[in-house]
């Protein structure tokens, strides 16, 4: 089971309290994000909050970021140094923040934006990746899984699948993992609020998650 985790993720898996300083949120206690409708929660309530009340699992970090996308392009265009999966992966790791913490498993919510943004979907890429590629979903979605699974061999990576994005993302998602290793969850039935997990939604996305850990 689960014991010192990280996630990298997007909105979902943002809490006000709970990660980064500088990173944008949805989720937050007694109001709203800016420029979002109300998206009141605790972070007991979130997925992940959920998972640390139910399991003996420490949450080392929750490196998520509101609209952010794994490549990138983002909404506003280029994201390449600020709010991209990749990004934020590989500061961390120069960082050393691997070296000086044990992690053992490392939780990827991400592809909703990739999806929503629509930018430009390219084609899978497992190698000589570019920086031009990597404005593209799918050789981005290959890089980042990649460099996660080389660097990290001994962590367990598992990937939760949104549902509602396209088709072509999760078909790339699912090849990539069963390529290299990486477990993944795909999501189904979550009750959702402007495009967004609620309170029902956010205890059905722990329940398929602790589901597939119990396995």
């Amino acid at each position: 089971m689960i014991q010192n985790f990280v996630i990298f993720g997007d909105s979902y898996s943002t809490h006000k309290d709970y990660i980064p300083t500088g990173y944008k949120f949805y989720y937050c206690d007694g109001g709203r994000a800016p420029d979002q409708p109300v998206t009141n929660m605790t972070a007991e309530q979130t997925w992940w909050g959920r998972l640390l009340q139910n399991t003996d699992a420490k949450l080392v970090l929750n490196n998520s970021w509101s609209g952010s996308t794994i490549g990138y392009t983002g909404y506003e265009g280029d994201c390449s140094t600020t709010s991209s999966f990749i990004c934020r992966y590989e500061k961390l790791l120069a960082s050393g923040f691997f070296d000086t913490n044990q992690i053992d498993t490392i939780f990827v919510f991400g592809g909703t934006n990739d999806s929503w943004s629509n930018a430009p979907l390219g084609t899978e890429k497992f190698s000589d990746w570019k920086k031009e590629d990597l404005f593209c979903v799918l050789p981005a979605i290959c890089y980042f899984m990649t460099q996660l699974k080389q660097n990290h061999p001994n962590t367990r990576i598992l990937f939760i699948i949104n549902c509602d994005i396209k088709e072509e993302i999760i078909a790339c998602i699912t090849n990539v993992a069963m390529r290299i290793g990486v477990e993944t969850v795909t999501l189904h039935g979550i009750d959702k609020n402007s495009g967004h997990p609620t309170a029902t939604g956010m205890q059905q996305i722990y329940e398929q998650i602790i589901e597939y850990l119990n396995k």
